[in-house]
């Protein structure tokens, strides 16, 4: 874009949204500050509520509240807290959608206007918010699938497609896709979920494939390397001569961790092998009881760490774990968490216990992805890597390095320009 044009008012609806230095998901924010050069204004809404620090911003009865302290503007729109999965959190997720109307109607009559919408999920009422909003100002909405839900709920075996709610729930997901003006999907392999729904138009379907597009999460290169520099540890385990398999992120029962604790059992005569966990979920309490009871002794969990540490704590790995079930998530259309990318920032090898179709690993040849991983097949991959010779281990930290060039947020943005200009 010429740099004389009027500026675009890009507006990001996305519940889960945080400003930099705080847990959570910080896309919105990185995609935002690579709009400023490109002539782009952009405001993120997101809930007061904050999902990953547990901390709800708005303690009193306004309905919103505006953060100017960062480069890009946060609204935070007033939502209810909740500590697990049931009707609160459900509450939560309704307040979101029905508090965006009031917020931005507020914000409208105050003389802000958007010149475009987008809206992410990975629940829907975020992106049917973002339509209807878009439609009463005449402007389009992009719509960002992070997750497909109902999908990843059917998979988990809480509700059953043929169901009455299920087949709501997929009426709405339909109308959804049809009504957006473009669909961002965030793993190479999304758009087959349309096709095998037969919702293409090439299949006489509504939706066309047009107006479909992909970008992945990724990694702020430049702060990854600074954070490295700046935001030490002081963790005498991360500073021994240990061959270090390192895991950071949620602990669930979608991240398999008592697997983990299974393949450093099969590697304890290994005195120099050792598993560091770091991260927090609702299985934390399970795992030190087993590590208790077993006697295992070369798995140290090592609870919360700040999103700004992790650099840090990766860069001091000899191998990092993405860690998963095959069986709770369908992983044929790829992956794209954020730990994969840190990952491969850090220049470390990594172990995936699950194949990943269109595999970014094995595109890049900077670790080993092992189907449906059983404990013992973990623990010959970690032995595997430890006995290359220093040239081969070298060049699988240095594949990694170069490939998360390509999940930059400067490339990934000049990505969401290119779907702005389409749209528009």
């Amino acid at each position: 874009m010429n740099k004389s044009k009027k500026k675009l008012n890009l507006w990001i609806f996305h519940h889960y949204a945080t400003p930099p230095g705080i847990n959570g998901m910080d896309r919105p924010y990185d995609f935002g500050k690579n709009l400023i050069n490109k002539n782009y204004n952009t405001t993120i809404f997101s809930s007061s509520y904050l999902h990953y620090a547990n901390n709800n911003i708005i303690k009193d009865e306004e309905l919103y509240t505006i953060n100017n302290d960062t480069e890009i503007p946060f609204v935070f729109v007033k939502t209810n807290g909740y500590s697990d999965n049931g009707l609160d959190r459900v509450r939560n997720m309704i307040a979101y959608y029905k508090n965006l109307f009031k917020v931005t109607k507020k914000l409208i009559q105050k003389g802000e206007k958007p010149d475009i919408i987008l809206a992410s999920s990975p629940h829907p009422l975020t992106m049917i918010a973002g339509i209807r909003i878009a439609k009463k100002l005449g402007i389009p909405c992009i719509c960002e699938v992070r997750d497909f839900w109902p999908e990843v709920i059917f998979l988990g075996g809480r509700l059953k497609e043929h169901s009455l709610f299920g087949k709501a729930l997929l009426t709405t997901e339909h109308w959804i896709y049809k009504n957006a003006d473009a669909i961002i999907f965030l793993k190479p392999g999304d758009f087959t979920y349309l096709i095998d729904k037969k919702w293409d138009s090439n299949q006489g379907g509504k939706i066309d494939l047009n107006k479909c597009y992909y970008i992945n999460n990724g990694v702020n290169i430049d702060l990854f390397n600074q954070q490295i520099a700046e935001e030490k540890v002081d963790d005498l385990d991360l500073e021994n001569n240990k061959f270090k398999i390192i895991y950071t992120g949620s602990i669930r029962p979608i991240n398999n961790i008592g697997e983990i604790l299974d393949a450093a059992k099969l590697l304890k005569s290994y005195e120099d092998i050792e598993f560091l966990i770091y991260g927090e979920g609702n299985e934390v309490g399970t795992l030190k009881q087993r590590i208790k009871e077993e006697k295992i002794t070369n798995v140290k969990l090592k609870g919360y760490i700040e999103k700004k540490n992790i650099p840090y704590v990766l860069s001091k790995s000899s191998v990092n774990l993405l860690n998963y079930s095959q069986k709770k998530y369908n992983w044929s259309r790829g992956n794209s968490s954020n730990k994969l990318f840190e990952y491969m920032a850090s220049g470390k090898p990594i172990i995936s216990t699950v194949k990943m179709g269109y595999s970014i690993i094995e595109k890049y040849n900077c670790g080993i992805e092992i189907k449906d991983a059983k404990p013992e097949e973990l623990a010959q991959a970690i032995l595997y890597i430890k006995k290359l010779t220093p040239n081969e281990y070298r060049k699988l930290g240095e594949n990694a390095k170069k490939g998360a060039k390509d999940f930059d947020f400067s490339v990934l943005s000049n990505k969401l320009t290119e779907v702005i200009r389409q749209t528009l």
